[in-house]
């Protein structure tokens, strides 16, 4: 599978420096995303109940609990349950309002703290992959954005059909005597042109998104055609899939199947890359694992990246990371065993870094 850059493949927190730069303290809640239901409203009521009174006790102001009210028990309390929610709010208001696309089970949680609690917002974050899927035909392609997970449905942003200029219909039979040759000549330049249109609107997304993936789906012949006119630039992101397609719900089923199976490959490879980069890293004396290390170069500016275990937080990991998002650091995921879920790989050697 093609690998991107380590820049690439690392998460970038400088769109959390905003976030970080408040004033805290702040209250931290995830609420998970759960099923539909005709009591939505009662639910998501309840569940924020609990997480209020946990807050209340853990100090946080009436004031500050109101804003959090107003953030959750608004009209369309429905989406609120189902899609799910991380709200981070200080006294000054509401600094971080997203959808929570968390594994079902995850639970409720709310924090109170100095900082905001994020560790669990980040490792959801590096586990998304972005996705250019082109659903290829011989006429032209389906072209949709996504953000696809290995545990959750896949979200789209934009979709569009994309085609060439040309209006003829490449079945359709020709005036005149023309040959068989010369119409499979014209067919296939009509195949050709359109194809070309599909690859100059990739491109174009791949240069403004910089995705993770390109995945080209689709009958044989258009994705043949598509293929052949990719820059260099969209092949280095390129699979491809004979999965599934858009003529039913059971083909689109598949199709996205087959896109989940690919994003976990995507993830896994790079957890693989990080876990080897560590590994090398501590032989050359720049890594550092558990937390009081990870936090003591942190706070120097020593890290050029944070690496969390894949499935579990610790206690004590949410002021490491602001402190790495206020210091330009990266944040990546790792698959093996590390001292307290939390490693470093460091701009400098670690005896400078951890130096009294």
């Amino acid at each position: 599978m093609p690998t991107r850059t380590d820049e690439e493949l690392m998460m970038n927190l400088e769109n959390l420096r905003t976030v970080y730069d408040n004033q805290g303290p702040f209250a931290t809640i995830y609420l998970e995303g759960r099923s539909p239901a005709a009591d939505a409203e009662k639910q998501v009521r309840l569940r924020w109940d609990e997480l209020r009174e946990n807050l209340a006790n853990a100090g946080a102001a009436d004031e500050l609990l109101a804003l959090l009210d107003d953030a959750l028990i608004v009209d369309d309390i429905t989406e609120v349950q189902t899609d799910g929610r991380i709200l981070v709010a200080n006294a000054d208001g509401i600094v971080l309002d997203e959808h929570w696309d968390a594994a079902l089970g995850t639970g409720d949680i709310a924090h109170y703290g100095k900082v905001p609690e994020l560790g669990a917002y980040l490792r959801e974050g590096v586990r998304l992959v972005d996705v250019v899927l082109i659903i290829a035909d011989q006429e032209g392609a389906t072209i949709r954005e996504l953000r696809v997970s290995p545990q959750h449905e896949a979200k789209q942003h934009d979709e569009s059909l994309v085609s060439g200029d040309n209006d003829e219909d490449i079945h359709a039979p020709r005036e005149g005597a023309m040959s068989h040759n010369q119409i499979r000549r014209r067919a296939d330049e009509i195949i050709k042109d359109n194809a070309r249109a599909v690859a100059d609107h990739v491109d174009a997304i791949v240069r403004a998104r910089v995705p993770d993936l390109v995945v080209v789906a689709g009958e044989v012949q258009g994705r043949t055609a598509v293929k052949a006119e990719l820059s260099t630039r969209v092949n280095e992101l390129l699979e491809e899939t004979s999965q599934g397609g858009t003529d039913d719900d059971a083909a689109e089923e598949a199709l996205y199947d087959a896109l989940k199976s690919l994003a976990s490959d995507h993830v896994q490879a790079k957890q693989s890359e990080q876990t080897e980069n560590l590994s090398y890293s501590k032989a050359h004396d720049l890594a550092v694992e558990g937390q009081k290390k990870v936090s003591q170069a942190v706070s120097r500016g020593a890290v050029a990246t944070v690496l969390l275990n894949y499935d579990v937080g610790s206690d004590g990991e949410g002021p490491i990371l602001a402190e790495a998002v206020l210091s330009s650091a990266e944040v990546g995921l790792v698959d093996g065993d590390v001292a307290d879920g939390i490693a470093a790989i460091l701009r400098y050697d670690a005896a400078t870094a951890l130096a009294d």
